[in-house]
This record gives structure tokens, sequence and C-alpha cells, in this order.
């Protein structure tokens, strides 16, 4: 699986895990699928994407 695609499955499984954290335990946990948006947003932008780095050094790509 090419990292581009990793990225957008962690993206997608932290705001759904952001979902149900704050309907199982507390709204706060919002703030982490607002972090995640924000930064797909700056990614987007400036083409610096933090979890495709750490990915890519994971997978040794």
């Amino acid at each position: 699986m090419r990292t581009e695609y990793m990225v957008r499955v962690l993206a997608g499984g932290m705001v759904l895990l952001s979902l149900a954290l704050a309907l199982l335990v507390s709204s706060w946990w919002l703030l982490l699928g607002a972090f995640v948006g924000v930064n797909l947003i700056q990614s987007s932008f400036t083409g610096f994407c933090p979890a495709e780095r750490i990915l890519s050094r994971l997978t040794g790509r």
C-alpha cells in the first residue's frame, strides 16, 4: 500500500476513533478530530504532512 493511502486510512481512523471516544468518554475527544482536520488542510497547502513522514520512515520508503 502506498504511503499516501496509508495516511488517508490513518486520518479516517483517527476521526472515527475521536467520534467514538466523544460518545463514550468525553466530548473533549472531538479536539482530536479537529486536530486531524486542521492537519489535513495545512498539509494540502504546505505539502508537509507529519503522518506521511512517520509512516514512510516506519515502512522504509
